[in-house]
């Protein structure tokens, strides 16, 4: 029988937080479970020199890298390792919120623990997601009692009792995504993507090697291709700079009501559903908020 475990893990000191992730690991490989930490740079190295005994029977990440795009991570790192080593319970450390998460960041980062549950459900597994107390906002710790269905606090794993639906939950943290700058250059766009390809390889040329340019056409080609495959309408993108990154914001009259769509891979690329991970393996930041109203796509590319 498949048994799936995503506790939060509380921590407020260097101290706690590797005497609580190295009991889980330990715990692990005694087991005999595959192993993955994705935590961010800083704690990786805490972790690294607390597991040298282990060897390679733990597989690392560093999750500001693998997980920059919090879309990516459900696909590209969790599934991905789970996909690695079929008919085996594995065990995943993973951390996507931080200090350093900005607010467009966020929601995402939140949306992404609260689908974990639906993602991994029925599967045979671990998660264990630890949280800074002394650095994240406490809004942030107040999220992850809703993402979480345990929560390990003081060192005793207890029941969340704010923890219900995922999808619901996640429904509820995918806040809207700001209207773009007024003064920002926007195209309308419909029955083809060429223009939309076109406009935004000339703003992304201007601020970004050749092939980070290229990943960001392709990767709005993807998002505008489903505005024309799936809406009667048309869409509008519209881009601009900001302090480090280059922005595509995407609006059309579609509903998008498929809450992990870009999040799960299927399992042939051909399939439809491909274009938004790949859309998400390609940006550094994917927001995505849509109700019967419309669709909203921010993508996010740094410089």
């Amino acid at each position: 029988m498949t048994d799936f475990h995503h506790p939060a893990l509380l921590y407020c000191r260097d101290a706690e937080y590797v005497a609580g992730v190295t009991a889980f690991v330990r715990s692990a490989v005694n087991d005999d479970n595959p192993v993955l930490i994705a935590v961010p740079g800083a704690n990786l190295d805490l972790l690294r020199a607390a597991l040298t005994d282990l060897g390679d029977r733990v597989d690392f990440a560093d999750m500001a890298v693998a997980g920059r795009n919090p879309g990516r991570i459900l696909p590209s790192v969790l599934l991905r390792f789970a996909a690695e080593h079929p008919g085996r319970r594995v065990s995943i450390v993973g951390e996507p919120i931080w200090r350093d998460r900005t607010p467009m960041e966020y929601p995402a980062c939140a949306v992404h623990e609260a689908l974990i549950n639906a993602a991994f459900a029925g599967r045979d597994a671990a998660i264990l997601c630890p949280y800074d107390v002394g650095q994240l906002d406490p809004s942030v710790i107040a999220d992850a009692w809703s993402t979480h269905p345990t929560m390990i606090e003081d060192g005793a794993l207890r029941d969340s009792h704010r923890y219900a639906d995922p999808v619901a939950t996640a429904a509820a943290l995918n806040r809207p995504i700001p209207p773009p700058p007024a003064e920002a250059e926007s195209l309308v766009y419909e029955k083809t993507v060429a223009a939309v390809r076109c406009f935004v390889r000339r703003h992304a040329a201007a601020h970004l090697p050749e092939d980070r340019a290229e990943e960001l056409v392709l990767a709005a080609s993807e998002v505008a291709a489903n505005t024309v495959e799936h809406t009667s309408g048309r869409g509008r993108v519209t881009v601009w700079t900001e302090p480090g990154l280059i922005a595509c914001h995407f609006e059309d009259s579609g509903h998008l009501t498929d809450p992990l769509a870009g999040r799960v891979a299927p399992a042939d690329i051909r399939h439809r559903g491909y274009g938004l991970v790949l859309t998400n393996e390609l940006c550094d930041l994917v927001r995505i908020h849509s109700s019967p109203s419309g669709t909203t796509v921010r993508l996010h590319k740094l410089r």
